[in-house]
This record gives structure tokens, C-alpha cells and sequence, in this order.
């Protein structure tokens, strides 16, 4: 039994991309969400066990036209990232799920097989991440709800995967760390990925 959420924002110029937004515009780097956005989905379209979790909480008619047949819309709720994460593993296990791996949408590289990998090595660890390169993590999943994991953490810091790991090895978590991803963060960042697309 296992579960794929993907965290997401409802996509509103001025709430998404931020950093983004700061040199192309809000307009723009709404544009450039929602295309990353559609990118993770196709990679992943052929799950089964997958969560849309969407912020803010009156936003699901907004994310309705990414969801596809057999997945679930779910709200966020309130609180930081930290409590919105922790909130979203609580519910999956809540439900029976043995293993569950969370994703954002800012790593368009990562495929269906990442997510496999992650819920192969859940079976034998208790944390698996993915790091992305800029600190932060592209990807992370449970066997277990794992609170301390979450609480009081400096996100959106370049110090989010190392603390994380440092919390890990405190309460002696198993953790398989899968591939490093390429964050789509800043006009570089997108530069790079159009530049990519194009080539491919």
C-alpha cells in the first residue's frame, strides 16, 4: 500500500514562483509553474496511488484539471510547510498506507521510476530523500510518521537537506538518499530547462 503526494499551489500570478516572478513577472512565472506542474504529472501519469494536496484550501477547482482518472484531490491545511507535510503523512498512514513519498513540482526531471525506487527502498528504510541542488530536497517519504523531521525547520534555506539528515541520524532513521535533481528556482534555472526541452 503506497502513496504519491504531490504538493501543489493553486496557480495564481504573485502565489507561485516567487523568485521567479521577481525577473519575469508574475504573469509569466505562473505560466512557467503551471508548465512545470504538467511536466511532473506526465511523468508520473502512470501511477495509481496518487494525492493532488493543494493550497489554499479553496483552491481544488483550480487543480481539478491536473488531476487524472483514480487519483484524489486533498487540501493542505494550515500551518507551515513543516506542519502541511507532517499533516499529509499522518493522513496517508491514517488510511493504511505502509509507504508514502511526498514530491513538489519543482523538479521536472524526476520520473515514475524515481518514485518506484523511493517505495522499494521504503520497505527497508525509514526515510528515503532525494536532494535537490540547492539544498533543499526534491522528494521525501515515510514508513512512519516522523514529526521531528519537520518541526522548526528554516525552509526554503540552502540547509534544508543537511539538517534534515542530521535529524535522521539523531533518532537513528535507516535513509536511502535517491539521485540529486536540478530545482527550477530562477530565470537561469528555467532558461536551462526550456534550453533542455528544446533538445530533447
Amino acid at each position: 500500500m503506497s502513496d504519491l503526494i504531490i504538493f501543489l499551489k493553486t496557480p495564481k500570478p504573485g502565489f507561485v514562483k516567487t523568485r521567479l516572478a521577481s525577473t519575469l513577472g508574475p504573469e509569466a512565472a505562473c505560466a512557467a509553474y503551471c508548465q512545470l506542474v504538467e511536466t511532473v504529472i506526465d511523468h508520473v501519469s502512470e501511477l495509481n496511488q496518487v494525492v493532488l494536496c493543494f493550497t489554499p484550501d479553496n483552491a481544488a477547482d483550480q487543480i481539478m484539471p491536473w488531476l487524472r482518472s483514480g487519483w484524489a484531490l486533498v487540501p493542505q491545511g494550515a500551518g507551515d510547510l513543516g506542519k502541511r507535510l507532517n499533516r499529509a503523512f499522518e493522513a496517508a498512514f491514517n488510511s493504511g498506507k505502509k509507504r508514502v513519498v511526498i514530491i513538489g513540482s519543482d523538479c521536472p526531471d524526476l520520473s515514475a521510476q524515481d518514485i518506484r525506487d523511493a517505495w522499494t527502498a521504503l520497505e527497508t528504510h525509514e526515510l528515503v530523500i532525494g536532494p535537490a541542488n540547492d539544498g533543499g530536497y526534491w522528494l521525501i517519504g515515510l514508513s512512519q510518521t516522523q514529526p521531528e523531521l519537520f518541526e522548526d525547520m528554516a525552509w526554503s534555506t540552502n540547509q534544508v537537506f543537511l539538517e534534515t539528515m542530521k535529524r535522521a541520524r539523531k533518532i537513528n532513521l535507516r535513509v536511502k538518499v535517491l539521485r540529486e535533481l536540478a530545482d527550477i528556482d530562477t530565470e537561469i534555472d528555467w532558461s536551462r530547462f526550456l534550453a533542455n526541452r528544446k533538445h530533447s
